[in-house]
């Protein structure tokens, strides 16, 4: 696997709160990680330290497998949870301002920003100040600004709050995009949904520790459970009866079919052991292994 980032037992403390306890992850290229926890976990230490906004106490940081060094900030785009821009300054004069501090001239930032700007609908605002535009426009300037420069490594802090539907969409598409292009993304936030939809790999942090990591379909399928869903033609005859005592029933739902069994046995006895048992006394119209989600998954780690 072609690493891009690692951090290996980050440690930091604050008056004597730990907010990062031997904290490691490891983020391959070309992927969205998802950083995950709940609020206070240590999530945005994390990242403030791996901009080098701060320094951890212990531990080490590599970027390329090099150790990161003071300069390589302008290797990362970092777009912050709490956002901020000058609010005086007109939207495109501001934009082309923060695309030089990262080393883009000052011709190629107006040919650049005038096609992101395009596709997002913002060159109406081009000439107006920044205090004019929604929390949702300057939230779409900043994305912007991130990106600009093509970084090795995106970081985005909750980069959908306060976004309607249908610009969160717009942001999602534009991280697929990103990723297909070749850019690697480390994301943090607490909409599962959206992890689902994005990530490929995650890391889960609670109480300053991480708890779990790994690609997320494999995670998904660790937590599966031996858990199946079942839809049958019809539920005449109670579902306890057409099973032995390998299997519980958890759940059923007579306006539909639908029921939910779990393998009892410590044993794998497998789909087809289950599927043979119903299809000999019942019509079995729908069949496939619960997986859980990552909702459900981060609430068994948090609480």
């Amino acid at each position: 696997m072609d690493i891009l980032f690692r951090a290996e037992h980050i440690t930091k403390h604050y008056s004597g709160h730990c907010a990062l306890d031997d904290v490691s992850i490891t983020v391959p290229r070309q992927r969205i990680f998802g950083l995950l926890g709940p609020n206070g976990a240590g999530k945005t230490t994390l990242i403030r330290i791996i901009n080098q906004i701060i320094a951890p106490d212990e531990g080490r940081l590599f970027l390329n497998n090099k150790a990161l060094h003071p300069s390589d900030v302008k290797k990362i785009g970092y777009l912050p949870e709490e956002r901020g821009l000058y609010k005086k300054m007109k939207v495109g004069e501001q934009a082309i301002y923060l695309a030089r501090l990262k080393g883009i001239s000052a011709g190629d930032a107006r040919r650049q920003l005038r096609g992101w700007f395009e596709k997002f609908d913002l060159m109406p605002w081009w000439n107006k100040k920044v205090e004019e535009l929604s929390k949702g426009m300057q939230q779409k300037v900043q994305f912007i600004i991130t990106v600009l420069h093509k970084p090795d490594l995106l970081i985005f802090d909750e980069p959908f709050s306060g976004f309607d539907p249908i610009n969160v969409n717009l942001l999602k598409k534009e991280l697929l995009r990103l990723r297909q292009e070749g850019a690697t993304i480390i994301f943090s936030t607490h909409n599962m949904g959206s992890v689902e939809e994005l990530c490929d790999d995650i890391a889960l942090i609670n109480k300053s520790r991480k708890v779990l990591e790994g690609n997320i379909r494999d995670i998904r399928r660790q937590y599966a459970g031996q858990i199946y869903d079942v839809e049958l033609e019809s539920l005449d005859t109670p579902m306890e009866n057409l099973l032995d005592s390998r299997y519980q029933v958890i759940s059923t739902s007579r306006n539909n079919g639908l029921v939910q069994v779990r393998v009892k046995s410590r044993e794998r006895t497998g789909s087809n052991e289950l599927l043979r048992q119903l299809i000999d006394q019942v019509q079995v119209i729908g069949f496939n292994e619960h997986t859980p989600s990552m909702n459900e998954i981060f609430i068994k780690h948090v609480t």
